[in-house]
């Protein structure tokens, strides 16, 4: 487990070894349903290595991605939910192959009292979750959707570090809460004017 190689948790060591002390570690593969909807949160995720995506889905079934939470990072809404003994309002997926530490619910209130730094490392992901989703917010209420879907690949691009995306269709339109068809024809027209190449399941960004 390579927390330490993280910003986020370098300055305080005690808090790093406490958190490997108390929590347990899992791995997910590709795709792999992390928390659902409506489900008990009994613990905080901690991204080890790989990503998640957070969704939300509405009662007709039609999703929309949230955000991504990167290594080092974790969900606050997972933490605001624990806390409250509520159950989970969006669902978390595995972006791509993922190793995770999961925070015992019980054993956050000890970790706040016990050690400033990750009352702190809460606050500021908190602050980062509030503006990706005014992000969000923002995009569905001013952005056309080529925009939007030409940021989502760029930023898949950014977080595979790679120009070639494996993805379909139909997850593009799933996380941008639209129909598949409608992506199909964006990203044909993105073909046509020289911004992305397409092969079957993948796609590369090429400027």
């Amino acid at each position: 487990m390579q927390l330490q190689s993280n910003s986020e948790f370098k300055t305080s060591p005690q808090l790093l070894d406490k958190l490997k002390e108390v929590g347990i570690t899992k791995n997910f593969k590709e795709g792999d349903v992390i928390l659902d909807e409506d489900a008990y949160i009994k613990s905080i995720p901690i991204v080890i290595t790989g990503s998640i995506k957070v969704m939300r889905s509405d009662d007709d079934g039609r999703e929309i991605l949230l955000y991504y939470i990167k290594a080092g990072e974790s969900c606050i809404m997972s933490f605001l939910g624990g806390m409250h003994q509520d159950r989970s309002k969006v669902r978390a997926i595995a972006e791509e192959d993922s190793e995770i530490l999961f925070i015992p619910i019980e054993k956050v209130s000890l970790l706040i009292s016990e050690h400033p730094a990750w009352l702190d490392y809460i606050f500021r992901l908190y602050h980062k979750r509030f503006e990706e989703l005014l992000d969000v917010v923002n995009s569905i209420a001013f952005k056309k959707m080529d925009e939007r879907l030409l940021n989502l690949i760029k930023k898949k691009s950014e977080m595979n570090g790679s120009k070639q995306i494996n993805v379909t269709h139909e997850q593009l339109a799933n996380e941008l809460g639209t129909a598949r068809v409608v992506i199909s024809r964006l990203l044909k027209q993105m073909e046509d004017e020289g911004l992305v190449k397409l092969a079957r399941n993948k796609l590369t960004l090429t400027n």
